[in-house]
């Protein structure tokens, strides 16, 4: 696999390595020796799936509190989706920041989204499908977002949505922390 990172630390897009013949290819698209020699120690305790027939579905910007928060490898399997983290870490030099990466089930293309990051995902094509797997099981109360459209936040999504879940459009917005304001 092939690791890159993004300009939010911890963050990677990961391209599998296709070992190809006449058959097609084959390729790993997990190894934990590989994930942890990138500091990356993520156990899967759920995997997850969302299946999406309208382009221009929206979903996100969710999270979970601690002690729930949630390591995602996120891989579009059928379609195409621009996949977006925003880093809620206060501590991190990139707080509040997010990035955004097009992920096709043609690339095979994943990303790999650190715990205390809100994750959301725009469908490019009808009939878009997303594995996820998640480092923590899914918990009710724990659950959180920020709305998708947030004017601090910025997102750039390439498209207007055109479908949007009521839950997720009444998402607030991000408030930076006081210590973050004072070191601006």
């Amino acid at each position: 696999m092939i690791f890159t990172p993004t300009k939010l630390a911890g963050a990677f897009i990961i391209d599998v390595e296709r070992r190809t013949d006449e058959r097609g290819f084959f390729a790993r698209s997990w190894c934990e020796d590989e994930f942890a020699a990138h500091g990356i120690h993520m156990p899967p305790l759920q995997a997850n799936l969302s299946s999406n027939p309208l382009q221009g579905t929206l979903r996100g910007m969710h999270y979970q509190l601690a002690p729930h928060e949630e390591t995602k490898l996120v891989r579009c399997t059928r379609g195409a989706i621009y996949d977006v983290i925003v880093d809620l870490r206060e501590e991190s030099p990139t707080y509040g920041q997010w990035i955004g990466v097009e992920l096709t089930a043609d690339s095979f293309r994943m990303l790999f989204v650190p715990g205390r990051f809100a994750h959301g995902f725009l469908t490019l094509v009808d009939n878009s499908d997303v594995t996820y797997q998640v480092s923590a099981k899914y918990a009710p109360g724990a659950e959180r977002g920020l709305r998708w459209n947030d004017p601090t936040i910025g997102i750039q999504w390439p498209a207007k949505p055109v479908l949007v879940s009521e839950k997720d459009s009444q998402h607030p917005d991000f408030v930076f922390t006081p210590q973050h304001l004072e070191a601006k």
